[in-house]
């Protein structure tokens, strides 16, 4: 089974599901990430059934939640690691043009990179439809972290990256004003504290 990779503020789950385990907290009901790390979920043990006694039976203890925590050492180890064609890929965006997103990556399937590596998401690279339509400032914003796929070793500096599928794109977006937002459309990332919402090219949730 693959490892689920967490990154800071990643939304992990509704906090009435899960316990907060270490690597995580809790913020508007929901639990998310602390850290960059490996996502583990640990099941309650099993409390003993209903005791009995002479004629009173004590009610059983209501069912625990399990346990979600995210753990630096639950990651492969960090090792030089070159992306590949055809690798999932965790990266982060450092800036924008018309023509393209140029990203950091950060993570290549369940390895934490040593170093940072350069990708470039075309605009024609964006979406599998209406490409002629994608603009890369209502897709990506510098400091989104998304979730791409290698399609071309590029040029000497640069890897060639694509959001072009629904499980792909926007991962964690971060508002103007500085809060994490949250998905409510393919398109569009809101804000919980001011309420407004930002365009971006949204990664299925899993």
């Amino acid at each position: 089974m693959a490892q689920t990779i967490a990154i800071p503020g990643q939304l992990l789950g509704p906090a009435n599901k899960y316990v907060a385990g270490p690597g995580t907290h809790i913020h508007e009901s929901n639990l998310y990430s602390s850290l960059l790390g490996a996502v583990s979920v640990a099941q309650p043990e099993k409390a003993p059934g209903p005791a009995k006694r002479m004629t009173k039976i004590t009610p059983q203890e209501p069912a625990s939640l399990p346990t979600m925590s995210v753990s630096r050492s639950g990651l492969s180890e960090k090792r030089e690691v070159l992306p590949e064609v055809g690798n999932v890929v965790l990266c982060r965006v450092t800036r924008i043009s018309p023509r393209q997103a140029t990203v950091a990556i950060l993570v290549v399937g369940d390895t934490v990179l040593e170093g940072e590596w350069q990708g470039i998401i075309r605009v024609q690279d964006v979406r599998a439809t209406e490409k002629d339509r994608v603009k890369v400032y209502e897709s990506f914003r510098p400091g989104d972290i998304v979730r791409a796929q290698v399609i071309s070793l590029g040029d000497q500096a640069n890897y060639y990256l694509s959001t072009a599928s629904n499980e792909l794109g926007v991962i964690l977006a971060t508002s103007e004003a500085g809060n994490t937002m949250y998905p409510v459309s393919w398109k569009e990332y809101k804000d919980p504290e001011t309420g407004l919402s930002e365009p971006r090219k949204v990664a299925k949730p899993f």
